[in-house]
């Protein structure tokens, strides 16, 4: 197993890194915030979790042990591959989905595009007991926030002159990037506005859809 990378960042875009590891570069997959943390030409280092499969072997990387330990777990409950876990941590913060798990909160699941209510209820059923909050009495410690990449700022730039404020600006972004994958091959500010815009017109069709 490749339990983390570590080495110059030669490629960046919104879902991979390609890190340069003794001339031999590993390309990882890694949610939009993780990857805000490189910067190319600079060293980096995630911690990494190795998916063989028959035909591939991907390597996906986190910010930390704690980060890779849920997704590793997520990926324990029936119907969630690789891609789909890390969707789940693109949209909520580990802390926030031991929590919900805990809680026997599957609403706070179906926040990820790509998980009803069938496999929000399936996560807290399969993962009960498994996941637990973390820290003092079961609350988790705030990480330092970092710094959103330059695009990212922009995005939210435009959303709020639309009317959004920061916070639903952010969660909508990441939320949008874990639905559309092929955005992520580069920081194109305008399409990735654009498919923030379409995330959240559809989300507020599935919301009145809900109420009807």
């Amino acid at each position: 197993m490749i339990s983390f990378v570590r080495g110059p960042v030669a490629h960046l875009s919104l879902a991979q890194a390609v890190i340069d590891v003794n001339g031999v570069g590993m390309l990882v997959h890694a949610t939009p915030k993780t990857l805000g943390n490189l910067r190319v030409g600079e060293e980096g280092t995630l911690t990494t979790s190795l998916i063989v499969r028959e035909d591939s072997m991907t390597l996906y990387g986190f910010a930390d042990a704690g980060e890779r330990e849920v997704f590793d777990i997520l990926m324990g409950v029936s119907g969630i591959g690789p891609r789909l876990a890390l969707a789940v941590l693109a949209v909520l913060e580990p802390e926030s989905i031991r929590r919900g798990v805990a809680d026997g909160d599957g609403k706070v699941f179906t926040k990820v595009p790509g998980v009803g209510p069938k496999v929000a209820g399936r996560i807290v059923l399969e993962l009960k007991g498994r996941l637990k909050p973390t820290g003092p009495g079961g609350t988790a410690t705030a990480p330092a926030a970092s710094a959103p990449p330059e695009w990212k700022d922009q995005v939210v730039a435009a959303m709020t002159s639309l009317g959004w404020n920061e916070k639903d600006a952010l969660k909508s972004i990441d939320s949008a990037l874990a639905a559309e994958p092929g955005l992520a091959e580069g920081a194109n500010v305008p399409a990735i506005l654009r498919a923030t815009l379409r995330w959240l017109g559809q989300d507020s069709a599935r919301q009145t859809s809900r109420v009807r």
